[in-house]
């Protein structure tokens, strides 16, 4: 296959990926990358090379940073952003294959870069709800502080070595499968438990 198109594919997974975990820093990354590291933006996305994008995506990253760290408030946060995370990390990975046009393979690139998204998504949010059945607070800091460090070690894997990245994802995604049974069941329990009688 050829190198160039894996490499292609790598970024706009992880661009994906990261989205569902940390959408405005994508979008900050991507604009600082086009801006001062040379990487060439496709023209649906040369806005955020901006000063003022990245002033604005900058701003939101930062609050997001700390938003992540309260307990209960990251789980309102990443409710209310999960209809905006899962559409654009599509609309991201299709604008990361300019050359797709509007056709099918444009549809099923959006397809698959909204799934990517929606796992790191649905594993983020449903983490976050059961960390936050802990009376204490560092959890959830501790969970945030691990998030920034995966998503930064695999937007590096991403660019510097793309078969990794797209091995290491399959993984991901095969686990988020499993965690959402988890979460699902561990969410059940605890809503039983509160609305179980005092005797």
């Amino acid at each position: 296959m050829d190198p160039a198109l894996i490499a292609q594919a790598a970024v706009a997974a992880a661009v994906a990926w990261g989205s569902g975990l940390r959408l405005y820093l994508v979008l900050f990354v991507l604009g600082m990358l086009g801006r001062h590291a040379g990487f060439e933006l496709p023209d649906t996305l040369a806005w955020l090379s901006h000063p003022l994008s990245l002033g604005l995506t900058g701003l939101l990253s930062l609050t997001e940073f700390f938003a992540d760290k309260i307990p209960w408030l990251d789980s309102v946060w990443d409710a209310l952003h999960g209809f905006l995370r899962i559409p654009a990390g599509a609309a991201l990975a299709v604008a990361l294959f300019p050359e797709l046009g509007d056709g099918g393979m444009a549809a099923l690139v959006a397809l698959l870069g909204g799934g990517v998204t929606a796992s790191a998504q649905l594993t983020k949010t449903g983490s976050r709800a059961v960390i936050n059945t802990s009376p204490e607070p560092f959890s959830n800091v501790a969970a945030s502080v691990a998030e920034e460090g995966l998503f930064a070690a695999g937007l590096w894997t991403a660019f510097n070595h793309p078969l990794v990245f797209l091995a290491l994802l399959a993984v991901f995604v095969a686990v988020s499968l499993a965690l959402a049974w988890f979460f699902v069941r561990a969410i059940r329990r605890m809503f039983a438990a509160y609305r179980r009688p005092v005797a």
